[in-house]
């Protein structure tokens, strides 16, 4: 046997003991130390080993003992169960849901749950249960391994739980549960283990591990026994044959006779996960039960229900008539709508509706006096969020809400930022709230530091959402203009901000403009207007806005355009005066949007006629006819003709507006004309959807076209935004002007779906937002694999193997790409036709003797890695290796089997190439029919299937390439049960003893007799006791033998496998003697116990009040017991219904109910038996309620009369 141990450093001092006594490195024990590692190898394990050992680091000690046991069973056959035919679920995540099993002990089986993927983002979350909380995650080892895999062609991600080698306690129900970012769903089933038959025998280092399994985790054969080394290191034991399955245990058993503080580890050891329940029930479950009389079948345990659903519990009841209660927690439920009572024959059923947390209680259903106790444990369902969080940008200084939707109104939600969590401390900073089912997350002041990432999360989904909080920076889209205007016309100055929250004061010439009747201030979201009406000369100013907390001063100046009019003589020619104030008025600017107002003043007598005509003029010399006439009317676009002037008038101005605009005047005497050219700016056309590219982890470059029209102002620069796929809020990315048409966006959250879209501005303002790029998602190519190294090299292959990628990402991973290259050259040439998905791999049909370069990349969604390349070039050749076999420590010794036992030995070797293996048992080779060898590259095996004793002997491998060979030889033992001591006999016999004698068996089972096993047996009843057990002698004396009986002894002879199948049994009884005695009994006198009455406390005087009841009391003693008589004033008071007599254990009691002042007096106690009689006195005053009187004390009077003299 071996035990290992391990500390937590190096060079750590380690001693190990046995039975208390320090063990040293002997023949018997090995004791190593490699490292961190130390081990102890008990030699030849015997009986005698059968002891506590313990191992000590420092100042932890952990003790455990070694079983040696007799074989009873040999291990089961493995019982595979069959999955039946998978039906496809449509409902929730699951395509194919987790079905029902069931396995025989010793047994695999696989659960599978199919889940489809085509609709997922990313990889859904899965977790495995058992009961109600156990996490089988922590779970995996030997018997239990989680599996899942992504089949690309369906779009379905498959998980699968695999148990090996069940055991019973493995039976039980079992949940799957598998969510994603906004999904949640769960399937329930149920395994059933079934015992398997046992037959033929037990290996006895089986049956060792069998008895340390209810203490240790195993795992490939190791002891773990981390959890109980808290101070220094673990500890190991392995064993040579396979595991055992558990054996059934009764855990309520166990809990009975455990103390309470053993409670914790029973309950960790055996998986049981409700402890406090556990501990409620262990309550009744410890009282002494008795036989139910009034019920049948009483109530489970405990129940568990889903919150919302309907559960029924159910007893029967011995007498079908019988009335029974149900109690809640003590209180008597009533019928009502959610309680339902039914009695059908013998069954009593109590239904819950609509199952709430109040529910979650203990119930009694009471007969009689009986009750049967149970507990209801309602479960809740899990919380899903059903509208997740949204990205949010604000500036500095702003109230920011958090808001999501779950599935439960009130349910419990955590809150973190960047993985922290969020906590009602911080109250002045964060504020929770809940309404219905919505839950919110208020920050009332953001500053620089809230920026980050935050997340709200249930016990059913998870949310997360990015917040920037953004420096004050305000824009000007459009700045006011300077006005010219005439007398009684309007001027408004307008301008555009970015924040449509900002306040502002205008100013006339630095001093604040106040409104009023003729002048009017507004502000209508981002713009901010100041009207003037009936403009005088008076207003004539520089005009200025401020914007309140920005250093921002926009101006504009107003200036009166004074019309004057000069005297024409008669017959003047018509005269346009396009000239004013040293300005050239030929071509106007105007915004979309606003009016256009043009005044032409015109001269000429007699009154000219005006023509205005619109000019479409093309590039070359010619000049089309396509020009039209405006007519004075009502319309968009008109003229306005007067005496001295006339108005050429646009109502919002749009780009078809623009042109030349040619006025003619005529009068008899002339004509003249004037030709005027309207421009027409506006913000530009929006842009292209722009196109994502060299997407990475947490970042994209977007690239975008400038607008096809540009408003006819040049485009200053472009705004950015982006959100999620299922959002609807956008969020700006940039505050300065994008010059430039890419842009690299980062700070974004791998594995989620985004969409961009742009802004153009020119200096009228802002276009409408392009088209939305195609959805794309931030996902980063994996790093590159690493421990990257050459396995073997032959004359035409190279085996290669490394380890995956330390980062992976959300794209998961596709496979590996294997390359060449040979050296000298840079061409890389594929080693695998497509991708793998091993981490290692064999390069085949190499030319022997190139130099080859290799390297591996992995690949997913986003692409390929970083190439891992090994740095020297290899060689395709095959190199000689000397052959050397590496014995295992265990088989430097002798190996000893039982027969029955299946044999199978693997030795490990090297040698290139391929050595010739060659097998000999004591120097004949073996016979392939009997004995069964299996080579490999890297080790022979020799596999007996079931050993025979002829199997024993000297087994010799050597291995042979060329002229280099190396051998070593293996001794195996096989042994069997002895047979039966000789020729047993009755030797003597004498008082209580009696003298055996026989001789060794004729057959040791091929191995040391180590000791007898004596038993005797009453010839009456023929049941066998041990006397004596693992007894090296040939003879003993069997004592404490009981006179008058006759007794057989048999022997059993004892070898390492285990007692003899027979005994050799006396065959004459042995008889023990009987002594003749006789017992006279010794005689007494009778004693006379009688006695007269004797009052051992005498009545006492007694002042009461009237009206309430009153007692007096005394003590009598006397045998046989006397009679009891009550006087007053000597008149027996037996027949008076006023008074009561009791009478206990001696004491006697006289009560006076509600006494009235005539109840006064003297009182007599008289007891009387055949001895005599005994008498005792009171006086009894009784007062009115306002009535003091004082009596005369009287002593107390005792007149005893005997018949005869008292003893």
């Amino acid at each position: 046997a071996v035990f290992e141990a391990e500390t937590e450093k190096t060079g750590i001092k380690v001693k190990w003991q046995r039975a208390g006594t320090e063990i040293t490195d002997s023949e018997k024990y090995t004791i190593k130390a490699e490292g961190k590692k130390h081990s102890l190898t008990i030699n030849n394990v015997g009986k005698e080993d059968d002891v506590t050992y313990a191992v000590i680091a420092g100042t932890s000690k952990v003790k455990f003992e070694l079983k040696v046991k007799e074989p009873g069973t040999v291990f089961p056959k493995q019982f595979y169960s069959t999955k039946p035919e998978e039906p496809v679920d449509p409902i929730g995540l699951f395509v194919t849901r987790p079905q029902d099993g069931e396995v025989t002990v010793g047994g695999n089986i696989t659960f599978t749950a199919v889940v489809a993927g085509e609709s997922l983002l990313k990889k859904p979350s899965v977790k495995w249960f058992k009961g109600k909380w156990m996490d089988l995650a922590s779970k995996v080892g030997k018997h239990l391994q989680l599996h899942d895999n992504y089949d690309r062609n369906n779009k379905v991600y498959t998980f699968e739980m695999e148990i090996i080698e069940a055991n019973m306690t493995f039976a039980g129900g079992y949940r799957c549960e598998v969510s994603t970012k906004d999904k949640f769903d769960s399937s329930s089933f149920n395994l059933i283990v079934n015992e398997a038959p046992v037959s033929g025998e037990m290996d006895i280092r089986a049956a060792f591990r069998l008895k340390l399994v209810n203490f240790f985790n195993f795992d490939d054969n190791i002891v773990n026994m981390d959890y109980l080394l808290r101070n220094g290191f673990i500890l190991f034991c392995r064993g040579d044959g396979k595991s055992d399955s558990q054996p059934d245990v009764d855990v309520w058993e166990i809990l009975r006779k455990a103390p309470p503080s053993e409670y914790e580890k029973i309950a960790f050891q055996y998986g049981i996960t409700d402890l406090r329940g556990m501990l409620k029930r262990l309550k009744r479950i410890k009282k002494e039960e008795k036989k139910s009389t009034a019920f049948l079948k009483k109530l489970d345990p405990a129940y568990q229900v889903d919150k919302g659903q309907k559960i029924k519990l159910m007893v029967e009841v011995a007498n079908p008539d019988a009335d029974v209660k149900w109690l809640k927690n003590g209180q008597e439920i009533q019928v009502s709508g959610r309680y339902i009572f039914e009695a059908i024959g013998n069954k009593r059923i109590l239904t819950i509706n609509h199952c709430s947390l109040a529910d979650d209680a203990a119930y009694e259903c009471v007969v009689g006096e009986e009750k049967s106790f149970t507990e209801l444990f309602v479960k809740e369902p899990p919380i899903l969020i059903t509208h997740p969080l949204e990205d949010q940008m604000v500036m500095v200084g702003e109230r920011v809400e958090f808001e999501c939707e779950v599935s439960e109104e009130g349910a419990t939600v955590k809150w973190e930022k960047d993985g922290v969590e969020l906590t009602r401390e911080e109250t002045f900073k964060y504020r929770f709230k809940k309404d219905g089912k919505k839950q919110y997350l208020i920050i009332n002041e953001s500053t620089k530091e809230d920026s980050g990432h935050y997340t709200v999360k249930t016990n059913g989904g998870v949310s997360v959402a990015e917040l920037i909080v953004q420096e004050k920076k305000l824009e000007v889209y459009q700045s006011i203009a300077d006005l010219t205007v005439k007398a009684r016309d309007q001027a408004v100055f307008k301008c555009e901000v970015s924040d449509e929250n900002v306040k502002g004061i205008w100013l006339k010439n630095g001093k604040e403009v106040v409104p009023d009747e003729r002048i009017k201030i507004s502000h209508i979201g981002r713009i901010h207007k100041l009207t003037i009406e009936d403009v005088t000369p008076d207003d004539e100013a520089d005009y200025s806005f401020i914007p309140q907390g920005f250093a921002y001063n926009l101006s504009a100046k107003l200036q009166f355009l004074e019309v004057k009019i000069d005297f024409v003589p008669r017959e003047e020619p018509p005269k346009i005066h396009l000239d004013c104030l040293g300005q050239s008025p030929d071509t106007i600017v105007v915004v979309a949007g606003n009016k256009l107002r043009l005044d032409v003043p015109i001269s000429g007598d007699p009154t000219p006629t005006v023509i205005w005509q619109k000019v479409n003029k093309v590039m070359d010399s010619t000049t089309t006819n396509d020009d039209w006439v405006l007519f004075e009317s009502e319309g968009r676009v008109r003229v306005e003709k007067h005496e001295d002037h006339c108005v050429f008038i646009i109502e919002g101005a749009e780009k078809e507006d623009e042109g030349v605009y040619r006025v003619i005047v005529k009068n008899p005497v002339g004509e003249d004309k004037a030709d005027i050219t309207v421009k027409v700016i506006d913000v530009p056309d929006p842009p292209e959807a722009p196109k994502i590219s060299n997407i990475g982890e947490d970042y994209c470059t977007v690239q975008w076209q400038p607008p096809t029209y540009d408003g006819g102002q040049p485009v200053l620069g472009y705004i950015l935004e982006r959100k999620k796929k299922k959002s609807y809020r956008w969020m700006r990315l940039n505050f300065d002007l994008l010059k430039e048409l890419t842009y690299e966006a980062k700070r974004m959250i791998e594995g989620v779906v985004y969409e961009m879209r742009i802004y153009a501005v020119n200096s009228i303002g802002m276009s409408r937002p392009s088209p939305a790029s195609q959805p794309f998602m931030p996902i980063a190519p994996p790093s590159e694999p690493t421990h990257f190294t050459v396995e073997d090299v032959s004359d035409t292959t190279v085996a290669l193997k490394w380890r995956p990628p330390e980062r992976i990402g959300a794209g998961g991973l596709d496979g590996y790409i294997v390359e060449y290259c040979k050296d000298g050259s840079t061409e890389w040439t594929p080693a695998l036709p497509g991708l793998t998905e091993r981490t290692s791999a064999l390069i085949k049909d190499l030319v022997t003797g190139d130099k080859l370069y290799f390297r591996v990349k992995a690949i997913n969604l986003a692409g390929e890695s970083g190439a891992a390349i090994i740095k020297e070039p290899v060689t395709v050749q095959e190199i000689m290796q000397r052959p050397k076999i590496w014995l295992p420590r265990h088989l430097r010794q002798t190996l000893v089997k039982k027969v029955g036992e299946t044999i199978n030995i693997m030795i490990p070797f090297q040698g290139k190439p391929r050595p010739k293996i060659s097998w000999t048992k004591d120097g004949q080779a073996l016979d392939s029919k009997d004995v069964g060898i299996r080579n490999s590259n890297t080790d022979t095996i020799l596999f007996i299937r079931k050993a025979e004793l002829h199997h024993s002997g000297a087994y010799e491998v050597t291995l042979q390439i060329e002229n280099m060979t190396d051998s070593v030889a293996i001794t195996i033992q096989i042994i069997d049960k002895p047979g039966p001591p000789q020729s047993i006999k009755l030797a003597d016999v004498w008082g209580f003893n009696a003298a055996l004698e026989w001789t060794p068996p004729q057959d040791d089972g091929n191995a040391q007799i180590l000791g007898y096993t004596v038993q005797k047996a009453d010839k009456k009843t023929m049941e066998w006791y041990t006397v004596y057990d693992h007894y090296r002698r040939t003879n003993c004396v069997v004592s404490d033998l009981i006179m008058g009986n006759e007794y057989f002894f048999r022997v059993f002879s004892e070898n390492l496998c285990g007692l003899s199948e027979t005994a050799a049994t006396t065959k004459n009884p042995a008889y023990i003697q009987k002594t003749g005695t006789t017992y006279k009994p010794p005689s007494y006198k009778e004693h006379d116990f009688s006695e007269p009455p004797k009052f051992t406390h005498p009545l006492v005087n007694r002042s009461v009040i009237a009206g309430y009841n009153t007692t007096l009391s005394c003590a009598v003693r006397g045998i046989p017991k006397p009679k009891i008589f009550w006087y007053k004033n000597k008149v027996d008071l037996s027949g008076d219904a006023k008074y009561r007599m009791f009478s206990k254990q001696g004491v006697l009691t006289l009560e006076i109910r509600k006494p009235s002042p005539f109840d006064g007096g003297f009182y007599t106690c008289k007891a009387v038996n055949e001895c005599g009689e005994a008498e005792i006195e009171c006086r009894l005053d009784v007062r009115g309620n306002e009535i003091n009187f004082a009596g005369k004390k009287h002593n107390n009077n005792c007149t005893l009369k005997t018949n005869k003299p008292l003893l």
